[in-house]
């Protein structure tokens, strides 16, 4: 069981949904990471949203002219995003044992991001499982966008993986580590409790 599964009773798109709908009419800027993968991938390429959640990231990609598909196992997280979104290709999936094959998806996506915590809210012991599927699903080339806590303030749930762990499942499964931040807005890491990591295939 994922530690999302254990924190939410897979239960919480609607609470999650209108916690982000309050924030974005306070004012604040919601698009960070869809202007972060759009600065890395041309319009038009094809983004992997894995656990996509609500589906914020990838209709905002999806506006910007990317070809998108989203993935999560949460269903009530995915119940929103079909409804804000229905046009767009939302599967339920554990990324864990994802294969895009078996959705009738090809594997040949230009961008994979992983935003929300995604890394640190899969089942102990599977991070390194899950970076292999993402990589897997990137052609040659392809980029793999992660970002996520790294101490209690940045995290619903007691931190669970390193940045050097994961460095090392990404070295595992073939990737190149490229570069890496502090915030969504690229700005420069410095040790910080947060992190956006971008690696290539």
């Amino acid at each position: 069981m994922s530690r999302w599964t254990d924190l939410t009773g897979n239960a919480s798109g609607e609470d999650y949904a209108a916690r982000f709908a309050a924030l974005a009419r306070s004012g604040k800027d919601m698009h960070g990471e869809a202007r972060f993968c759009a600065a890395l991938v041309p319009v038009g390429a094809r983004v992997l949203d894995a656990g996509c959640g609500t589906g914020r990231v990838m209709i905002r990609l999806a506006e910007l002219g990317y070809d998108c598909v989203g993935v999560d196992l949460d269903a009530s997280m995915l119940a929103v995003a079909r409804q804000q979104a229905p046009e767009l290709p939302w599967f339920q999936a554990d990324l864990t044992e994802f294969e895009p094959g078996a959705l009738g998806v090809a594997a040949d996506f230009d961008l994979v991001v992983a935003a929300g915590n995604v890394l640190p809210l899969v089942a102990t012991g599977t991070e390194a499982a899950v970076v292999g599927r993402l990589t897997a699903a990137l052609r040659p080339g392809g980029l793999l966008v992660a970002g996520f806590g790294l101490d209690a303030a940045h995290l619903p749930v007691p931190p669970s993986i390193t940045l050097a762990e994961y460095d090392e499942y990404c070295a595992a499964a073939g990737l190149t580590f490229i570069d890496r931040f502090a915030t969504w807005d690229a700005d420069p890491y410095d040790g910080g409790g947060y992190a956006v990591s971008v690696h290539r295939r």
